[in-house]
């Protein structure tokens, strides 16, 4: 039997997973999509030309790669198809392209609705990318939503209807646009006949593959800290971006899952709202994201910077049972004079190695630091990790020690090749 290895994020995403899975899906057949929507973005660059993921797994870039959106994520089929439609522009195939018949639908509405609610929190807003991701898994867990499937049935007029009347209600109460339910349905019917050559049962088609002995790849899309229980939530995403929602939104099981390779930098960021113990709003965090050209794929915000968390880290692995660890930018960290690493929290006087998600306890917490020498030079070439000068060596097998997981991979430049690898 074929196993599954998972590429997660570890904190609050933008974590560089998209180059660690370029690497793991070059040598695996599948690479699979099991949580999120297009609010997700995974950029990778490929001799000189870059591509920029929010729906399709990046894996497809690899000639024969099966590429497998699950059951678990949230589509766009504009997005999707306009997704589509670049990649053929650079005269990549795409008819490895697998979309599971029960992935639930974005439709205006979603977008509508997100814009609304988060308009409406006023100085508590979450920091949503505003693309109907939210309200969509809301209609799934609601039990209105539309799904794949729905879209070559005979009653989608009917479902469509009833979902568009009920949110017309909503947004006339708050003075938002009532929107026309024949446009809609006119424009999803010619999205439906566009993608329907790549939709299919992909549950029934993983389990084939892995009895095939196939490998396949795991695409995580966000974080652990923005999983919907296990984040800082409300400050999360709609859905879990966590080990538990890679299984339930893929179909495979616990017995099917290999490796689980937890994403992170050698410092921290964060998009949005929310409390972030090792962020420095400051010349620091300035520096940090300028140096690490820190903007959002999907959005282009700046993050927000800050040092390296350990406390949470180690949250990340137990959470999702993380197998090894990944770090990028450990050449931009290395840019700073000093570098620190928070080895624990202090709270009310006291201190703690225990991650909270409480908002409470958080904004109360300040970081304890351990302080490391920088100034690594440049080690964009090094490909070896013994071949690290000293002062990185400590940063990163302190990490190791503190989280009791090896890093295998490390990002030593922006470059595809930029990289020390330790797996064989």
């Amino acid at each position: 039997m074929g196993k599954v290895d998972v590429v997660l994020g570890s904190f609050y995403g933008d974590e560089g997973k998209g180059k660690i899975i370029d690497y793991l899906g070059g040598k695996a057949d599948v690479a699979l999509r099991a949580t999120g929507g297009n609010n997700a973005g995974h950029s990778i660059e490929v001799d000189s030309e870059k591509y920029v993921f929010h729906l399709i797994p990046s894996g497809i870039l690899n000639k024969g790669t099966l590429a497998i959106i699950g059951n678990g994520v949230v589509i766009d089929p504009k997005v999707l198809i306009e997704e589509i439609n670049s990649l053929k522009s650079k005269g990549k195939d795409v008819s490895n392209l697998r979309i599971s018949t029960k992935a639930h639908v974005i439709f205006p509405y979603h977008i509508e609705m997100d814009k609304m609610l988060e308009e409406n929190r006023g100085s508590k807003k979450i920091g949503t990318t505003v693309r109907g991701i939210g309200p969509c898994y809301c209609d799934k867990y609601e039990r209105c939503g539309i799904r794949i499937e729905d879209l070559y049935s005979s009653h989608f007029k009917d479902l469509l209807t009833r979902n568009v009347e009920n949110k017309n209600k909503i947004f006339a109460i708050n003075n938002y646009p009532q929107l026309d339910v024949d446009k809609i349905y006119s424009e999803y019917l010619e999205y439906s006949k566009i993608i329907k050559e790549y939709v299919c049962d992909t549950t029934v088609l993983i389990h084939k593959l892995l009895k095939e002995d196939k490998k396949i790849i795991c695409e995580g899309a966000q974080a652990t800290l923005l999983d919907i229980d296990f984040g800082s939530y409300p400050y999360v995403t709609s859905s879990n971006p966590t080990i538990g929602g890679i299984i339930t939104g893929s179909g495979i099981n616990a017995h099917d899952i290999g490796e689980v390779y937890g994403v992170m930098k050698a410092y921290s960021s964060r998009v949005g709202a929310g409390p972030y113990v090792t962020e420095q709003d400051n010349e620091i965090g300035d520096k940090i994201r300028e140096l690490g050209h820190e903007y959002g794929a999907t959005t282009k915000r700046p993050r927000r910077c800050g040092y390296l968390d350990l406390v949470a880290l180690k949250y990340a692995v137990l959470v999702n049972g993380i197998t090894a660890l990944c770090i990028n930018h450990l050449d931009t960290i290395g840019k700073l004079d000093k570098i620190k690493l928070c080895v624990a929290y202090e709270r009310d006087g006291k201190k703690t190695e225990e991650f909270t998600t409480n908002e409470d306890e958080l904004l109360r917490s300040t970081a304890v630091y351990e302080e490391f020498k920088g100034n690594f030079g440049d080690i964009s070439k090094i490909r070896k990790r013994c071949d690290l000068p000293k002062n990185a060596l400590k940063y990163i097998e302190r990490i190791e020690e503190y989280v009791g997981v090896p890093i295998k991979f490390i990002g030593v430049g922006a470059k595809r090749e930029e990289m020390i690898c330790e797996v064989e």
